[in-house]
């Protein structure tokens, strides 16, 4: 998708320096507890963002335009495969055609154990209100596709990750004429946690994601047990 679709800076968000803390100090429990080599922070907003509290040392940015640590497309990271032990990418999936795919392509570039990091605009909030309104709807991030956080879930369940963190956070529209009483939004805080703008995922690639049995192989394993004798120690028979 063209780049005037992705966020540029956490300015381009009104509230959005606020969101930035408010993901910082969520991330602080985090960062300590993440090792490795390399951290890969994917798009413009990931890069200025602060992870100096992480244990991985050498951090880098790839996103398509200038100022990128390396240029590169999200869908082809000019990076080996199973070579980065972490990755962030916020407020980045609204802004593709096919979020799934960059998804596989971050699975690629993990590590078995890596860390994934994910923010993203919650549509069961009041940031969907720009969706609706003519004056918003050609802007960034609402002219992009906002992904129910169950959903983006289910995408990291089918890749073989262990969701270890879900949160919401910043209860605010983002909107500069509709915002909302600091009062409601600790009442929606309080009564409808779940309402927040933003959702912030943790998950951890697993080692050995385990793949359902089909009916065919249930039948096959079931139809085998341990030898009962000791002529058959150490071999199958059928019952």
């Amino acid at each position: 998708m063209s780049p005037d679709l992705h966020g540029s800076s956490w300015d381009a968000l009104p509230g959005g320096q606020q969101l930035r803390h408010d993901l910082e100090l969520s991330l602080a429990y985090w960062w300590p507890r993440i090792f490795g080599y390399h951290l890969l922070q994917l798009g413009p907003l990931s890069a200025d963002f602060d992870s100096s509290k992480c244990a991985v040392k050498h951090q880098f940015s790839i996103y398509p335009a200038c100022g990128a640590s390396l240029r590169g497309e999200y869908c082809q990271l000019p990076v080996k495969s199973a070579s980065i032990d972490a990755v962030a990418m916020h407020l980045l999936l609204e802004s593709e055609q096919d979020p799934y795919r960059i998804l596989r392509e971050v699975d690629r570039v993990l590590v078995s154990g890596g860390y994934l990091i994910i923010s993203g605009i919650n549509p069961f909030s009041s940031a969907y209100l720009g969706k609706l309104l003519p004056k918003y709807q050609q802007r960034w991030p609402w002219n992009g596709n906002f992904f129910m956080p169950a959903r983006v879930r289910d995408w990291l369940g089918l890749l073989g990750y262990q969701l270890v963190h879900d949160e919401r956070l910043c209860y605010h529209a983002f909107m500069s004429d509709w915002d909302f009483p600091l009062l409601l939004r600790q009442w929606q805080h309080h009564w409808l946690p779940g309402t927040g703008a933003v959702y912030l995922l943790v998950a951890r690639k697993l080692e050995a994601p385990l793949t359902p049995l089909t009916n065919r192989q249930r039948k096959r394993v079931s139809g085998w047990q341990p030898a009962a004798t000791a002529g058959y120690s150490g071999r199958m028979k059928r019952e």
